[in-house]
């Protein structure tokens, strides 16, 4: 069984995260390449909330292949090209991961390989069978 933990002995998280999360050495353990925001017949949507949408659906496929779900992500990373899409990009990450919520990283950074990318997501994942 996976342990999150967020110690009263710390500031609580400044959004819908846990410190930490102890995974048992039983468990089986998927990481994610960062995703973009592309279809399978190459559009990009509009908008970082629909780019993260996207992101977090290819995330699901990849942990499905691994016979796994949302709800065993322990750490997601992310990435967005300026503040104004820190707010959509929480967004989609809160109406997808609940109490206890996996561990979590935001940066700003300066850009992707396309210009029109606002947002890359990678996570990782584990569960014990």
């Amino acid at each position: 069984m996976l342990k999150h933990h967020t110690p009263d002995t710390i500031r609580k998280p400044f959004a819908n995260y846990s410190h930490g999360i102890e995974i048992p050495a039983n468990a089986r353990l998927v990481f994610t390449s960062g995703q973009l925001a592309i279809s399978v017949d190459d559009v990009i949507p509009q908008g970082t909330l629909a780019q993260a949408n996207l992101c977090f659906d290819n995330i699901e496929k990849i942990l499905r292949a691994s016979n796994m779900q949302m709800s065993d992500i322990v750490r997601i990373n992310a990435y967005v090209t300026a503040r104004e899409h820190m707010a959509p990009y929480m967004a989609a990450r809160d109406a997808r991961f609940f109490s206890p919520p996996p561990a979590s990283t935001l940066m700003i950074v300066g850009g992707f390989t396309r210009e029109e990318f606002t947002v890359e997501i990678e996570a990782i994942a584990a569960k014990v069978d």
